[in-house]
C-alpha cells in the first residue's frame, strides 16, 4: 500500500469529509438499509492516477466518519485505510476510469427504484421533474455479478450516450453519477422520487408522455437557466 501522496493530503482529507457528511443523506431520504449502500468522490491529481474515497464495506451508518473512510486508486486497491473498501469500488473505479468528467458516483437499494430494476423496465419520462434532471427515460443496464468491474462496465456502456445521471442496474438497483458526491446524491434522491411517484401513478391508469421536444427544451433550461450562477 504506497500510500496518499504529500501533494494530495489536504484534498484527500477534505474529501473523506464531505463523502462521510453525504452517506448521512442516503439514510436521511430512506435511499438504504442497514450497511447497504455507498458514495465515492474522485480525488484528482494533476501530477499522475486519481484516487477515490469510499466507504468501508459493511460498516454501519452510525460508524460513518471522515476517518473511516477508505482510500483507493482507480484499480480498486487500497491506499489509505484501516478496513476493506465497499463491494462496489471496482464498480466505482471502472467509471472514474472510463468517464472522466465524472467525480461522484451513488449506489442504493431504494426500494421504487429497485422495483423497476427488478422488472428490468426502465422509468418512463412522464415527469416534467423527469425532463428536468434525467433528460428522458431512466435506463436498464444488464445484469451483472458484484466482485469485478462487470456492473461498472454496465454503468457506462447504459449512461455514455445518455442524459441520464441514473442506471437501474438489472435486479440489482439503481447506481448515479455527477460532477461530485452531492450531485450524484441529488441524482438518488431524484432517481428514488420519479420511480416512487411514476409507479402509483401506473396504479390509477396510463401515464401521459410528454412530447420530445418539450423533454428538450426542459432539459436545457432546467441545466443551463434553473437555479443561481
Amino acid at each position: 500500500m504506497a500510500g496518499v501522496p504529500t501533494s494530495l493530503r489536504d484534498a484527500v482529507d477534505a474529501t473523506k469529509e464531505r463523502v462521510a457528511a453525504l452517506h448521512a443523506e442516503l439514510p436521511r431520504w430512506e435511499l438504504v438499509v442497514w450497511t447497504a449502500g455507498n458514495v465515492s468522490e474522485r480525488v484528482p491529481n494533476p501530477h499522475g492516477e486519481d484516487l477515490l474515497v469510499i466507504k468501508p464495506s459493511g460498516v454501519a451508518y452510525d460508524d460513518i466518519t471522515p476517518e473511516a473512510m477508505v482510500v483507493c486508486d482507480l484499480a480498486g486497491n487500497l491506499v489509505e485505510g484501516e478496513r476493506s473498501p465497499s463491494s462496489d469500488t471496482a464498480a466505482h473505479a471502472y467509471v472514474y476510469v472510463h468517464m472522466p468528467e465524472v467525480g461522484g458516483v451513488v449506489h442504493t437499494h431504494s426500494t421504487y427504484a429497485t422495483a423497476w430494476a427488478v422488472r428490468g423496465e426502465p422509468i418512463p419520462c412522464v415527469l416534467t421533474m423527469m425532463a428536468d434532471e434525467f433528460g428522458g427515460p431512466v435506463p436498464v443496464g444488464p445484469f451483472a455479478i458484484i466482485g469485478d468491474d462487470s456492473i461498472g462496465r454496465g454503468i457506462v456502456e447504459t449512461l455514455r450516450d445518455s442524459r441520464s445521471p441514473a442506471v437501474l442496474m438489472q435486479s440489482h438497483g439503481p447506481f448515479t453519477i455527477g460532477t461530485d458526491g452531492r450531485a450524484a446524491v441529488k441524482a438518488a434522491v431524484m432517481c428514488e422520487e420519479v420511480a416512487r411517484t411514476v409507479h402509483i401513478a401506473r396504479q390509477l391508469g396510463q401515464p401521459l408522455p410528454i412530447g420530445q421536444g418539450h423533454v428538450d427544451s426542459l432539459h436545457d433550461r432546467y441545466q443551463n437557466v434553473y437555479g443561481q450562477h
